[in-house]
């Protein structure tokens, strides 16, 4: 079970360069992308490099989220600050960096929730504490699940030669 607050809600169509825009592609570490997160909104983006959103905060995410250029940087940057993104669906190139990465996503495609709201994510569906309504979750494969769970492909693959050589 984990509740998290919906920080940011933005709608369909929102492209890597909305979530990191073009112009810091020369920044690429993952210790430095997070300052550009969502740059152009900059209420938001002050709040994040203030601290002022809790780890384990949730993005909510239309149809198509993190659509555009495949840059990892879009991922990397939302990693960074611990956030989850709850959508209704997820961009293809953007869903697999995630899982590289080890981002904390749930595909949820009749979620309906405000900035504000409390979501409770168990036993398959998003709970919204604040309307009391309850949506049914798109898992993903174990396969994939369990690489998010472990913090991304290195980490997981790392995790597996461990178990092999024990």
């Amino acid at each position: 079970m984990a509740i998290k607050k919906v920080v940011l809600k933005v709608g369909d169509d929102v492209s890597t360069d909305i979530v990191y825009p073009g112009r810091f592609m020369a920044t690429v570490l993952p210790t430095e992308t997070p300052q550009f997160a969502f740059a152009d909104n900059t209420a938001f983006n002050s709040k994040l490099k203030a601290g002022g959103v809790p780890a384990g905060s949730a993005i909510l995410g239309g149809k198509n989220f993190g659509c555009g250029s495949s840059r990892e940087q879009a991922v990397s940057c939302l990693k960074g600050h611990n956030l989850t993104i709850v959508a209704r669906n997820i961009a293809r190139i953007f869903l697999q960096s995630a899982i590289n990465l080890g981002l904390d996503i749930v595909i949820c495609p009749a979620i309906e929730a405000a900035e504000g709201d409390e979501l409770e994510i168990a036993q398959g569906r998003v709970f919204n504490r604040t309307s009391g309504e309850s949506f049914a979750i798109e898992p993903l494969p174990k396969a994939r699940q369990a690489i998010i769970d472990a913090g991304g492909l290195v980490p997981y693959t790392r995790k597996l030669l461990l178990e092999t050589r024990a």
